[in-house]
């Protein structure tokens, strides 16, 4: 099981700071590994303990937090996003950078998050992403999600042997996207499913 990040964890906000440039070069470095485009609009970067703790310093820069309390609350936000045994874990970022279109674009992706629509594939086999509620009703969906994968025992060899396709895609409504996975990302998975 992966190591929830813990108060002993966060660097302090000043040490931080002098810090930050080394630790978002390294960051920015793994997420490259760990990030896919699956067509125009979506993206996901699959996340680990680095990611994740990563997100609470710069949370905690930008707010300017301190107190041990709102700290916790931050924790306690990101641990939930850590890949659990067997299980991979994903931000799912619904990407629209005109400003006239957002609503519009955003608003064909209503249900994304329903159903078998964002899936992990290797051979015949195909798992389907579920997603962490309370990011959509309606009428509106947000932009971000978080979304797991559990691989079956024969997916996780496939991802092992690059001489095997590994897809991840997406088909909502209109929006019918598939694209291969590197075998970089592929070494980034084993390593979150081996725990």
């Amino acid at each position: 099981m992966v190591k929830a990040i813990t108060p002993g964890d966060v660097i302090p906000y000043e040490e931080y700071e002098r810090r930050r440039e080394v630790f978002r070069a390294k960051i920015i470095a793994l997420k490259q590994r760990r990030r896919i485009s699956i067509g125009p609009f979506i993206t996901m970067v699959f996340e680990n303990r680095e990611t994740l703790q990563f997100q609470i310093q710069e949370m905690i820069r930008a707010e300017r937090i301190v107190d041990p309390v709102k700290i916790q609350e931050e924790l306690d936000v990101y641990n939930a996003l850590l890949p659990q045994p067997n299980e991979l874990s994903a931000t799912l970022l619904i990407e629209i950078t005109d400003e006239a279109e957002m609503k519009e674009k955003l608003d064909q992706f209503m249900g994304l998050d329903h159903g078998e629509k964002v899936a992990i594939t290797a051979g015949e086999e195909a798992v389907f992403g579920e997603f962490e509620g309370g990011r959509s009703h309606e009428t509106k969906i947000s932009a971000v999600h978080f979304v797991r994968f559990r691989p079956t025992g024969s997916m996780k060899r496939a991802f092992a042997d690059l001489a095997r396709p590994v897809t991840i895609r997406v088909i909502h409504g209109e929006y019918h996207e598939e694209v291969p996975v590197s075998g970089s990302m592929r070494e980034e998975w084993l390593a979150d499913l081996s725990g």
